[in-house]
């Protein structure tokens, strides 16, 4: 596929979001679509409004958005009208309050631990705090040099835990709405659009009159706090190869601090929790698991 018709690609809805489409996204698209459109036929043929939701989920910075994009260029091809929405416009804070979030409620668990632990003291204080000014107050291998770090990284990781992919983080009720109102033939449905910036959120209007199949590009695409897609693919990857990816998008500044680590870890658990709900599965090398 040359550079011109890449171009000409259907592409996901958030704002900002830099798609980087390669010959690995082509071959893996090449491979998803003939069991995809296998698994879609039944299901856009038995529904009365003619319509199904495929989500396209998978550590972050995997190539959701791109494979989505090819995905949703293969389906107009063959005349199948799709529209491709990103799950990532769906938390309840900005970007930037989330992130700030997610880091507040790490360092909030992991300084109660120590205090639990009997292991807070006013040197180790003022050490955590420089720990913190320099981003590496996630780091494991600290732990060698500051034994009791390791406890602030075990309460601090799990209350990450019982935020990330949450209803706490996003707003799944809302996504459920909106694969409601497609499913039952809806011909307008508001979409939002989220930002980095303060006033960066918006809703569009979004008509759907033409449009048969509704394609979900989020890491969380295949959770158990929403319902109603009917085919999940996963893209299978590693902590360390998203990490790179993301990396290459330019996602975000601190790609590489132990807490995006931390981070990506966390959602590749999750992921590997929920994939025996996923009806495809391909590896980062193209391999059906």
């Amino acid at each position: 596929m040359n550079s011109a018709a890449i171009q000409k690609l259907p592409a996901g809805d958030m704002p900002g979001d830099v798609v980087v489409i390669n010959e690995d996204h082509v071959l893996k698209a090449d491979k998803i679509y003939p069991k995809l459109v296998g698994l879609l036929n039944p299901v856009l043929s038995e529904r009365p409004s003619g319509r199904a939701v495929v989500s396209i989920c998978g550590g972050s910075g995997v190539g959701k958005s791109e494979i989505a994009s090819l995905l949703g260029h293969k389906l107009d091809n063959d005349g199948i009208g799709n529209y491709i929405l990103s799950g990532d416009n769906y938390p309840h804070r900005i970007p930037a309050q989330n992130d700030a979030e997610r880091l507040r409620i790490f360092r909030h668990g992991g300084i109660r631990g120590l205090i639990t632990n009997g292991l807070i003291s006013e040197e180790r204080s003022q050490t955590l705090m420089r720990l913190q000014m320099s981003g590496e107050d996630a780091s494991p291998a600290l732990t060698n040099e500051h034994p009791w770090l390791a406890a602030y990284l075990k309460t601090g990781r799990r209350g990450l835990k019982g935020y990330l992919g949450t209803p706490n983080e996003i707003n799944f009720a809302e996504l459920s709405g909106i694969i409601s109102r497609f499913k039952n033939g809806a011909d307008r449905i508001y979409l939002k659009r989220m930002c980095r910036g303060e006033a960066d959120l918006w809703y569009d209007a979004v008509d759907f009159h033409n449009v048969k199949v509704l394609i979900i590009e989020w890491t969380h695409g295949n959770s158990d706090f929403f319902e109603g897609v009917d085919i999940p693919v996963l893209l299978n990857s590693t902590p360390a190869e998203t990490l790179e990816h993301r990396k290459s998008r330019g996602r975000d500044g601190g790609a590489d601090r132990p807490f995006t680590q931390m981070v990506l870890e966390i959602e590749q658990e999750m992921l590997a929790a929920q994939a025996n709900k996923a009806k495809l599965i391909i590896s980062k090398s193209g391999e059906w698991e």
